[in-house]
Formats: structure tokens, C-alpha cells, sequence
């Protein structure tokens, strides 16, 4: 059995490691993607920078962005050290609109809330979702729609998960402390009062166990953003999309740059945010990603999150 698990981890890493894949009927090179994409200083926002805030590194922007080898939000180059992929753009642009230096730090997902609050990073680009809960602590300046996809085996007899009914009884790939495990609970909730039977959380550690629970059949389903799993379908061709959700259910939600409450960068990040968009840098960097259809016409400092609008999660 383990050397069945190790083939199916090694068949798979080189195909998180191919250099072209189409998703969402964009083309995406990942060897061209390698090639930053730089936007020209902002006056606007550099003029809002409050002049008490002393940055991390001085004369640098620093910024946790997620380890995980997730394509296209993130993903390592053949150095196994560098980031590339969307987030890392996007912490680029801004880092460009504000005159400084970017300064990528791989980190995990337990590690961004109180690295940012403690202020060992300016900020954190980790497809962190805007919640009522996350505004007590951060400072958000939105860049992209939350949008969750489930997943599941090419040959797999599920056909639709859409609702808290699709979900009884079924095994489901899904990130511990994330919204979409919120969703999940409270799908579960509402299926045990009508006598359903409950979902089973399946929590792994990475990419390549998500996977192989997926592949092998110890999971039924993977639920998460949808372009990381647009992506993997695109690539290896064995896992179909079956139900996407707002990241926001029941209402709206944008993934949000995170800052720390009260730091003063909320409106000059904001600004230049709006500043590439303007430019259309911003619409380069998603398009050349497949996230087009996940791109916001302007950025909302601290706009309505989940739990703010009735929603039944944080």
C-alpha cells in the first residue's frame, strides 16, 4: 500500500509542474508567467502612506503569502523557493503603486493572522476572505470575488453538489479554520435537522495528499476556491467540476489584502488597487492566471463580509 501511495504522489508532481494548461478558456504559461508584471509608482497612494507607519523593511513591502503549492494563486518556481503565481503578482502591483520593494514571505495559513497583527508582515495576499469576525482584528482592501467549486473523480457518480442536501453522507476534501469549512458545517446543520446523514471533513496536509485521498477513494469530493481546482482539472484531466458556490454564501464575499487594524495602509493599499485597475495591469495579472471571471471592478475597504448581512457564518 505505501509504495501505491508513493507512485500516485510521484505520477502527480510533475503535472502540478507543467508549463501550459487552459483555464476558464484562458491560456495560461507558466513559463511565461515567470516574467514579473510591474506597474509604474502611484503619487495617490504613496501621498496617503501614514508617516508614523515604519514598515517591516524598510523601503519594503512585506508580504505573507500562502506556501502551498496551489496553482494559480500560488505556486514554486524550479528553485523550489521562489513564488510565483497570482497572489504574488497582486502583492507586486501594489508593492510597485506604493515605491517599494516587494518581499515575499512563504507562509502558512495558521501563521498570516498573527504574523499580521503582530506586525511581522505589512501585510498578508492569501486568498483571505472579508468576514465580520476578521474586521475585529484586520483592515481589508478587496482585489477579487470569492468563488468555492466542489470537485470530485472524472469517473465519480456524483453529478451536482449545489446544496446542503448534495452534501449528506459524503466525504469531502476541506481546509480546517477556512470559510468553506463553514459552509460545510453549516450545510451539516441544517441536513441533521432534516434527518440527513452528516458529512465527513477530510482534512489533509497538502496538495499531493489532497489527491491522492481524491484518486484513491478515501474522499468523495474536494471543495475550495474554484480556480485552484479549475487548474488541477485543466492539468491532469482526472477530476471534473460538479457545483460552485459564493464564497460569501448565502451572501457575497471578496478576497481581500489584510492589514492590520488601525496600520493606516487600508487606503493607500486601496488606492493602488483602483490605480492598476484603472491601468489595466490588474486585468493583466488575473487574465494571464485564468481569474478574469473572478475580477472587481473597484477595491472596498472593509466592505460587508460574511456574517455581516445575515449570513449564518464567520
Amino acid at each position: 500500500m505505501q509504495t501505491f501511495i508513493w507512485f500516485l504522489i510521484l505520477i502527480f508532481s510533475p503535472l502540478v509542474r507543467a508549463e501550459d494548461v487552459t483555464i476558464n478558456g484562458t491560456g495560461v504559461s507558466l513559463a511565461a508567467n515567470k516574467t514579473p508584471i510591474n506597474t509604474a509608482v502611484n503619487p495617490q497612494a504613496v501621498a496617503q502612506l501614514p508617516k508614523n507607519y515604519h514598515f517591516v523593511v524598510p523601503g519594503k513591502f512585506t508580504v505573507a503569502v500562502g506556501a502551498l503549492n496551489s496553482p494559480p494563486l500560488t505556486v514554486f518556481a524550479n528553485d523550489n523557493k521562489t513564488l510565483l503565481g497570482s497572489e504574488v503578482d497582486i502583492a507586486r502591483l501594489v508593492a510597485d503603486s506604493l515605491g517599494l520593494q516587494l518581499n515575499v514571505v512563504p507562509a502558512s495559513w495558521e501563521d498570516w493572522p498573527l504574523g499580521v497583527a503582530s506586525g511581522r508582515y505589512d501585510a498578508a495576499i492569501s486568498n483571505i476572505t472579508v468576514t465580520r469576525e476578521r474586521k475585529a482584528r484586520f483592515d481589508f482592501a478587496t482585489y477579487r470575488k470569492d468563488s468555492l467549486g466542489f470537485y470530485v473523480k472524472r469517473d465519480s457518480p456524483i453529478t451536482a453538489i449545489n446544496k446542503a442536501a448534495d452534501i449528506a453522507g459524503l466525504r469531502i476534501i476541506v481546509g480546517s479554520g477556512t470559510n468553506q469549512e463553514a459552509i460545510l458545517l453549516e450545510w451539516n446543520a441544517q441536513n441533521k435537522q432534516q434527518g440527513l446523514k452528516p458529512f465527513i471533513p477530510v482534512y489533509t496536509k497538502d496538495d499531493a495528499a489532497q489527491t491522492l485521498a481524491l484518486q484513491s477513494g478515501r474522499a468523495d469530493a474536494y471543495f475550495g476556491p474554484n480556480v485552484i481546482g479549475a487548474w488541477k482539472a485543466a492539468l491532469t484531466g482526472t477530476t471534473r467540476l460538479v457545483g460552485s458556490v459564493d464564497g460569501g454564501w448565502p451572501q457575497t464575499a471578496h478576497i481581500a489584502v489584510t492589514l492590520k487594524k488601525g496600520s493606516g495602509l487600508a487606503q493607500p493599499v486601496q488606492i493602488a488597487l483602483n490605480g492598476v485597475i484603472a491601468n489595466g495591469d490588474y486585468k493583466k495579472v488575473l487574465n494571464r492566471w485564468g481569474e478574469g471571471i473572478e475580477a472587481i471592478p473597484t477595491s472596498e475597504i472593509n466592505p460587508p463580509g460574511l456574517g455581516d448581512t445575515g449570513g449564518q457564518h464567520e
